[in-house]
């Protein structure tokens, strides 16, 4: 039970699972070399059908097992009474993945020793469709080997970026984080715009959806600058210069979006304190 790609996953509920699907369905993990650990009755069953090993609490984990990975999916308020569980793994050398928001590593250290191996990871909910920005960072005791594997199985939800100055991970919480919310209220205007404007309520919605998914899916996928793009779609004195001529103006729409953007990055840091 001891292995380099042998994982325990502490925790299941919506983010946990999405990442397991993921793991599984991108064969970067076989399923036996899961270990679910979940104490609600329901979302165990849940993981269990996908064929990995799944227990109710880490004290029912084999004695034997010494993973590559621990990951904490639970939630931030959980992680205190949890970690304590995790404690011998840590100290037999498993490297901790976290994916608990604002939870710093010295806080894990804290809790698990200073020597202990930690990753942390801010993901997002597109990570649940495999569209996710999952941004890591360790502290100098996590190895190589562990750190590309770690990399690799967040790569199964998403695009995944590193940095090294862990209080970053204030900005990346304010941008990619809470960012998908963001765009979520960008689709509610944008579909109060579109019915205001006279459509009706169902094809209304249906256009502000598919435009902004539409949009970034080509964003992403060309290659080519957001500026370029837009400067593409705008004809001189057409539609669309009518219609950036209010956004853009003073530059308001860019200032707005920075100013969220602040106002998320000293949130995050206050609850991190």
């Amino acid at each position: 039970m001891t292995g380099k790609n042998t994982v325990i996953l502490a925790g299941c509920g919506n983010m946990g699972f999405a990442m397991l699907k993921g793991w599984l369905a991108s064969g970067a993990l076989q399923a036996g070399d899961v270990y679910v650990v979940e104490p609600s009755e329901q979302l165990r069953s849940r993981a269990g059908e996908l064929g990995v090993n799944v227990a109710a609490g880490a004290s029912d984990l084999p004695h034997e097992l010494n993973p590559a990975l621990v990951i904490l999916a639970v939630k931030p308020q959980a992680v205190d009474a949890v970690l304590p569980d995790y404690a011998r793994f840590a100290d037999a050398g498993s490297t901790v993945v976290s994916v608990a928001a604002g939870i710093t590593i010295a806080r894990f250290e804290e809790k698990l020793g200073a020597n202990a191996a930690i990753i942390r990871v801010m993901p997002n909910t597109p990570a649940a469709v495999g569209a996710g920005m999952m941004v890591l960072c360790a502290n100098s005791r996590v190895g190589e080997a562990s750190m590309e594997f770690a990399r690799t199985l967040m790569a199964a939800s998403g695009d995944v970026a590193v940095i090294d100055d862990e209080s970053l991970m204030d900005a990346v919480t304010a941008v990619s984080g809470s960012g998908p919310a963001y765009l979520f209220h960008m689709i509610e205007a944008l579909t109060e715009a579109a019915r205001t404007a006279g459509l009706p309520d169902e094809i209304a919605a249906q256009l502000a959806r598919q435009t902004i998914y539409g949009a970034a899916v080509y964003a992403h996928e060309s290659g080519v600058e957001p500026g370029t793009l837009r400067e593409q779609v705008t004809s001189p004195q057409g539609t669309t210069e009518a219609a950036l001529s209010v956004l853009m103006k003073d530059g308001r729409l860019t200032k707005l979006m920075t100013e969220a953007v602040e106002a998320a990055r000293k949130r995050s840091v206050e609850l991190g304190k």
